[in-house]
């Protein structure tokens, strides 16, 4: 008897006892817990780093001769068209709670800006309504969440009117979630009522966005481009026009910002190329001596690292849907708490576990023509992941405040070192168009200045 046929004769014969676990059990896609069981357990991971690869090539920040000039030009005014017509959308993956903050809540509702305290959902909204506004077109919105903290977040777009958007243009679903298992592949008991379930990774977000109808929609409403970010990050440019233009123009079924790595061991993931491929290495899977290989101008060749911020064509995650396309499984070795034969709950001190997840950029290999596209790390990067240091909530609103300062500096403006400032994405979404509006009403040597 195989391991799968004997989890699934014994969570049977469990799952009499209790309803809700009877309903997690006929919910499982046993198919796809055996591929997972076969790719992590009984094969070994099948993630082992590729034998041949070089540092991807990406589009830089600026052109670096007169026909690129010329292709961003072109791609600009191709991505404002795009836009203007309704063929892109703005996807969010939101599956984070803010505990690590200490907030009790959805990172989403974590309030975040220096001065309004505008909610990172809130930030993304006036955005989305400031390129809606700006460009005449309703922008819909997806929002993937947890099964964990779905309710909540819907409850606190509905407590906040959806941010004027409208809700028939927001979209809210739960990720999918699959068994953990021990290293032998028998599926563990969180409670005598329930599997030990976990989410099945941020490559789940295209399998979401089938399973609950929003790649449908998306048709119906002649969505072409979706543009994915993932809800940590309150700099992203969520619709860059720079950006839809080139991944259109080059007819890339995926594309991706990278930004330049400030060091070797940056805790980002590596774009490489494995023959006419396009790859990512996690930064801890990527060896030492390849971290620190260089350029004979001195800068690390694997200096592009992946902020987790891509755009896709519609038609090229349909083709998920079909199992065309199927993303790998991962295994993680994590600790579980379980129910033992004798009903007692076990909390154990190491990984005693195995949790299946899916990486969304394990996508771009599939995809024709990816292109990479380097970001500015100041205008579009800056994340809240930790309570304190890098990555932190203060870290990322002193970087609000710098990018703020910059596009007054910019125009001219004299900003006092110690002034607090923050821009209302709703009334400017780009620099541009705060270099286009009247800004004699404000006075800049205020402690706190608010432009809204």
């Amino acid at each position: 008897m195989d391991v799968i046929e004997k989890n699934r004769l014994l969570m049977k014969r469990l799952a009499s006892c209790s309803d809700e676990l009877a309903l997690q059990v006929d919910a499982l896609d046993w198919k796809e817990l055996k591929t997972a069981l076969k790719e992590c357990i009984f094969h070994g991971d099948q993630s082992a780093l590729p034998k041949d690869y070089s540092p991807a090539s990406y589009f830089p920040i600026q052109p670096i001769d007169s026909e690129q000039e010329v292709l961003y030009a072109q791609a600009y005014a191709q991505g404002e068209e795009l836009i203007r017509n309704g063929k892109t959308a703005a996807f969010t993956v939101a599956g984070g709670q803010g505990t690590r903050l200490g907030f009790n809540g959805p990172k989403g509702t974590l309030p975040v800006t220096p001065i309004k305290k505008k909610t990172l959902f809130q930030l993304f909204a006036e955005q989305i309504l400031g390129l809606s506004e700006k460009y005449e077109v309703t922008i819909p919105w997806y929002i993937m969440c947890s099964p964990l903290n779905l309710h909540a977040t819907v409850t606190h777009f509905k407590e906040n009117n959806f941010y004027e958007l409208g809700e028939e243009n927001l979209r809210f679903f739960a990720q999918g979630v699959m068994p953990a298992t021990d290293f032998e592949g028998n599926l563990l008991l969180a409670s005598q009522h329930s599997l030990a379930l976990s989410p099945n990774g941020h490559g789940g977000s295209l399998k979401a966005l089938i399973d609950s109808g929003s790649i449908a929609d998306m048709a119906e409403r002649g969505i072409e481009h979706v543009s994915y970010f993932q809800v940590d990050n309150p700099l992203v440019t969520i619709l860059n026009p720079l950006f839809i233009g080139l991944h259109d123009l080059q007819n890339s079924d995926m594309s991706s910002r990278s930004l330049t790595k400030t060091g070797p061991f940056e805790k980002l993931g590596n774009f490489v190329s494995i023959g006419d491929r396009i790859s990512i290495i996690e930064y801890s899977d990527l060896p030492e001596e390849k971290a620190l290989e260089k350029e004979e101008d001195g800068r690390i060749k694997y200096r592009a690292g992946s902020p987790a911020i891509h755009v896709f064509r519609r038609d090229f995650i349909e083709q998920f849907a079909s199992g065309e396309n199927k993303l790998p499984y991962h295994r993680a070795e994590k600790k579980v708490s379980f129910i033992n034969d004798k009903g007692e709950l076990v909390e154990p001190e190491e990984p005693n576990a195995v949790k299946f997840e899916t990486f969304v950029f394990d996508a771009l290999p599939m995809a024709k023509n990816p292109l990479i596209l380097e970001a500015d790390r100041r205008e579009e990067f800056s994340p809240v992941k930790n309570k304190t240091g890098v990555d932190s909530l203060e870290s990322s609103q002193a970087d609000m405040v710098k990018r703020a300062k910059r596009w007054l500096t910019n125009l001219g403006h004299s900003i006092s070192e110690s002034s607090k400032v923050e821009i209302c994405p709703l009334t400017y979404p780009f620099e541009e168009d705060l270099s286009q509006a009247d800004l004699s009403g404000y006075e800049f040597n205020s402690e706190l200045i608010y432009l809204g």
